[in-house]
């Protein structure tokens, strides 16, 4: 006869171990950042470019150790033999063994380390740039989601605002101070503005889906604004504009190095042949050196030289149109700016007249002075207002960051 464990087995219901999987998986993933700064951090783990970029500086890295080399290239070693056995079978063996080196022309070395310097400093430049422009994307998607907040905000507060106003009209009506008429246009505009509340909410998910996209996790429950910019000008730290230096001078290096490069690099072999000229004959060791000096090709010469002269031409034209557009960007962010400011101004003195014709307009449909459609209309305009201001003052914001993404600051 079998007994029972003095202790039961205990089973865990699915739903404890639902919550249990649901907890460590909050455990383990990333916090959401609660600034625009710790967001670009998050966006820039992510983005492809910065994931190549510590391969790309290895890159660099390795090209200015080549460069250093005390040769332009690997040595190379020859292994020869040579008998009679096929024809005569006299004894004759010879054996060979050839090193060689290539050598430096004559101001080449100097030219590719300048080069290989110039090129990782193009690689860092490169890097800054990339993530200026991912900080320009998140700027957009940051701001996208404070006007969608604000948007349902105000969506959610026409809901409230009209479900109480049908709520009266429909305890007049029902005490016969107010038409069956009147309850109908309270009751349209609980749809109508239900309906503009399920449009924000579409909206508010396709602007975190984007942010989410961006960064991995979730925008943060308060979208902090950043500072007024201190200046208006792009300064000479702009990272568009070293990208556009340093491509620059990584072209001019080019050309240094394809003026150095005129041929093919010359060869310094060192050569040991081991004969004997029939059996039994001892063997004779014979040392050489030989010296290769390839002959230049000007058609070979003239095709690197012109890539690389249409490749400064090109560097010097983005350079001069990167700082034309730095200009320009500068000019419009500015007056964008000043304009924006200016409507919300504008948007704050509305706001005030609607909210005194509103509260004259409730207080004059409660005496019965006037009817529900003209206090319909006052409402919807104040409520418009509202929104206005709400939409100005987060446009007011993303317009600094843009001020701030044209002079090329990072979020701080």
């Amino acid at each position: 006869m079998r007994t029972m464990p003095s202790h039961p087995m205990r089973y865990r219901s699915p739903g404890r171990c639902a919550g249990l999987l649901l907890t460590l998986m909050l455990a383990t993933a990333p916090a959401a950042a609660q600034t625009l700064a710790q967001a670009l951090e998050q966006a820039w783990q992510l983005h492809p470019q910065a994931l190549a970029g510590s391969a790309r500086n290895a890159q660099a890295a390795a090209s200015i150790e080549a460069a250093s080399s005390l040769t332009p290239g690997p040595a190379t070693l020859s292994l020869g033999a040579a008998s009679d056995r096929f024809h005569a079978n006299q004894g004759q063996r010879e054996w060979e063994v050839e090193m060689a080196v290539p050598l430096w022309l004559p101001g080449q070395k100097a030219a590719q380390s300048a080069e290989a310097a110039s090129g990782q400093a193009q690689v860092v430049a490169q890097q800054h740039a990339l993530r200026l422009q991912l900080a320009g994307e998140l700027r957009t998607a940051w701001w996208a989601v404070a006007a969608a907040r604000q948007a349902r905000a105000q969506a959610q507060q026409r809901v409230d605002t009209a479900q109480a106003l049908l709520a009266n009209v429909q305890r007049r009506y029902r005490a016969g101070e107010l038409a069956r008429i009147d309850a109908n246009l309270a009751q349209r505009e609980v749809f109508a503005a239900q309906g503009a509340l399920a449009d924000s909410d579409a909206i508010l998910l396709q602007a975190e889906q984007t942010y989410h996209a961006l960064t991995g996790t979730a925008a943060p429950g308060q979208l902090d604004p950043e500072p007024p910019a201190v200046q208006d000008t792009p300064g000479q730290e702009h990272p568009l504009r070293a990208a556009a230096s340093a491509a620059l001078a990584q072209a001019q290096a080019r050309v240094r190095s394809a003026d150095a490069t005129r041929r093919a690099a010359p060869e310094l072999a060192l050569r040991m042949v081991r004969d004997r000229g029939a059996a039994g004959q001892a063997y004779a060791n014979t040392l050489g050196v030989k010296l290769t000096i390839p002959l230049s090709s000007g058609p070979l010469v003239r095709q690197a030289q012109s890539a690389a002269l249409a490749e400064l031409a090109q560097a010097q034209a983005e350079m001069d149109q990167v700082e034309r557009k730095l200009a320009l960007d500068a000019a419009l962010a500015r007056r964008h700016l000043e304009a924006t400011q200016r409507q919300w101004n504008q948007a704050q003195q509305r706001l005030a007249l609607d909210t005194d014709t509103l509260q004259l307009a409730e207080k004059a449909f409660a005496l019965g002075e006037t009817d529900l459609t003209a206090l319909l209309r006052a409402r919807s305009e104040a409520l418009e207002a509202q929104a206005l201001v709400g939409q100005q003052q987060v446009a007011l914001m993303a317009a600094r960051s843009r001020m701030h993404q044209t002079l090329g600051v990072l979020p701080k």
